[in-house]
Formats: structure tokens, C-alpha cells, sequence
């Protein structure tokens, strides 16, 4: 069992939590007033701040974030007028909060689903979906791959992309929600590797 803080209150956290509660773990859900004291206390950070915010945000914790894994699966954009993603804020979210946050141990992870709640529940999509791993530290990446077993993702559909200097890869993809919703719908999704 591991302590782990959910740093931000919305939709991601709502899905993540009580999964990770299920799966044996205490979770610390931090809103405005709390986000401090929820880095402080626990033993990994998950990043479900708002992608605009999280550099600025992040960055007033870093002392309490030292040594500490950051799981970010935020994406960070500008949204057109229909709400959807138009371009990137950043061209790797993830590399600039591990320069940010030079102590801590930051990996990307799953922001190529949507909605949040498929993050905690991937087998209930036709097709089991991949998610994807960036971060310059290996065993971080480790405890980020068991942490999402314990959420129902397969081993086999983690895929480690190396450093966190790959991440805008996966970041990337929601720049495809638009045109996918338009050609499917609103349905959930998520990529599959299939190989």
C-alpha cells in the first residue's frame, strides 16, 4: 500500500481515487487550499492539475516534491472556439516540469484516453488500450507500470518511450480528439499498439 496524492479535484481525480482506494491504496485528493499538504503527505504525486496551471502551480512545491515521483496526466492546451484542443501551450509539458522540478521524479502517463474515467477502468473498452511511459528515471517508471496494473492496465499495454524528452509524443495526441470525436462521436477512447 503507498500513500499517493492526487494533486487537483476534477474529473481525473474523481476516477483515479477511488480506484486507487479499491486497489489497496490511501489516497489524498488536494484542491486549492490543500495541494501542499497533500504533496507533503504522500509518497506519489499524481498531477491532475489543469495543464495551464501545473508549471506555475508545481513549481511553489518543490521542496515538498523533492525526491518524490510525479505521475503528470495533464495535457496542456489552448482550446478553440468548440472546446477542443487547437495547439499545444507547451511543446513537452512533461519536460518542462521535470526542469522545473529538478528533485523529482517525473513520469507521463496516461493522457492519451479520455474520458478520465477510462484511466481507471481500460477494460472497458472492445480493444485493451496501451498507455505510454516517459521519464529519465527507470525505477520511477517501475512504480508508475505498478501502480497502473493495479488501475486493470495489462503489462503487456504499458509502453515505455524512455525520456521524459518523449513525452510530447503522447502529449500530442489530444490534438486528435477533434477530428476523432467528430468521425466516431463522443465515445470514450484510447490508443492501441497492436504488435
Amino acid at each position: 500500500m503507498s500513500v499517493i496524492g492526487i494533486l487537483g479535484a476534477g474529473n481525473v481525480a474523481r476516477a483515479l481515487a477511488p480506484a486507487l482506494s479499491a486497489a489497496g491504496h490511501q489516497v489524498l485528493v488536494g484542491s486549492r487550499d490543500r495541494l501542499e499538504a497533500t504533496a507533503a503527505s504522500a509518497e506519489l504525486v499524481v498531477n491532475a492539475l489543469p495543464g495551464a496551471v501545473s508549471i506555475d502551480v508545481l513549481r511553489r512545491l518543490r521542496p515538498v516534491l523533492a525526491g518524490k515521483v510525479l505521475v503528470d496526466v495533464s495535457n496542456a492546451v489552448e482550446q478553440g472556439p468548440d472546446g477542443f484542443a487547437s495547439r499545444l501551450r507547451y511543446g513537452n509539458l512533461a519536460q518542462e516540469l521535470q526542469g522545473a522540478l529538478p528533485e523529482t521524479r517525473v513520469v507521463k502517463a496516461l493522457n492519451t484516453v479520455g474520458p478520465p474515467s477510462l484511466m481507471a477502468d481500460p477494460a472497458s473498452l472492445a480493444v485493451p488500450p496501451s498507455t505510454f511511459l516517459c521519464g529519465d528515471d527507470p525505477d520511477a517508471k517501475k512504480v508508475v507500470a505498478g501502480l497502473l496494473t493495479d488501475l486493470g492496465w495489462a503489462p503487456e499495454r504499458i509502453v515505455d518511450l524512455g525520456a521524459v524528452a518523449n513525452a510530447w509524443w503522447p502529449e500530442s495526441f489530444v490534438l486528435m480528439v477533434r477530428p476523432l470525436v467528430a468521425a466516431l462521436g463522443p465515445v470514450p477512447f484510447a490508443l492501441a499498439i497492436a504488435h
